[in-house]
């Protein structure tokens, strides 16, 4: 048998897979699944499920991994910018392309995110998530964009604010099963982060200059 015929069915039975444990994570819950319950779904043995996974939360955290590593390549193309935007023209500072690719991105796997991130998901995805985007906001690295002496209120309480914000947007948006656009998610988050839920909300009028 030839590599690429190999590869294919490789490719093949990992997507049974993953699909059978979206469909059951629907279904059931991630937490009342098995791997029999998987197996059964993706009309594979058991032994085909362990030669690619170690066990159901194996299978959950590599798939996580990947998303994750997805919105890390995201972030690193984009930031760069929204950093340069932000030093030389604050008051000038769009974050719109960013969230737009990222809505985008989401949208591409928007059933495992709905999946993984909903009431019968994976708990602990959730709080990756919520650290990923803190992370990015308050990190060590040298384009963070929070910095602890020009911040109002202590960081870490901010951006666990925003972090579990954006958390709760996302989740309604897939639960609507992303009716919107990213264009749409896009300037509806930007709305809120640039002028505040206040001013969004229509209880705070913009500032005259």
């Amino acid at each position: 048998m030839s590599g690429n015929m190999i590869d294919l069915r490789v490719v093949r039975t990992t997507q049974a897979i993953r699909n059978a444990r979206v469909e059951l994570i629907e279904e059931k819950g991630f937490e009342a699944t098995t791997v029999k319950d998987i197996t059964s779904r993706a009309r594979i043995n058991r032994g085909t499920f362990y030669a690619h996974y170690q066990d159901k939360y194996d299978l959950m955290t590599r798939c996580e991994d990947e998303i994750m590593a997805g919105m890390a390549d995201i972030a690193k193309k984009t930031f760069p910018s929204l950093i340069e935007q932000l030093a030389h023209s604050p008051s000038r500072f769009k974050i719109y392309p960013f969230v737009v690719a990222f809505f985008e991105y989401l949208g591409k796997h928007s059933r495992f995110m709905k999946a993984a991130l909903g009431p019968k998901g994976d708990v602990s995805f959730q709080i990756r998530l919520k650290a990923f985007m803190q992370e990015m906001m308050m990190g060590s690295r040298p384009d963070e964009l929070i910095h602890e002496e020009e911040c109002l209120v202590p960081p870490k309480y901010f951006a666990t604010y925003v972090g579990s914000a954006h958390i709760g947007v996302i989740q309604k948006w897939l639960e609507g099963d992303c009716q919107e656009s990213p264009e749409e998610m896009a300037r509806i988050l930007t709305t809120i982060l640039e002028h505040g839920p206040l001013y969004a909300a229509g209880l705070k009028k913009p500032s005259r200059p």
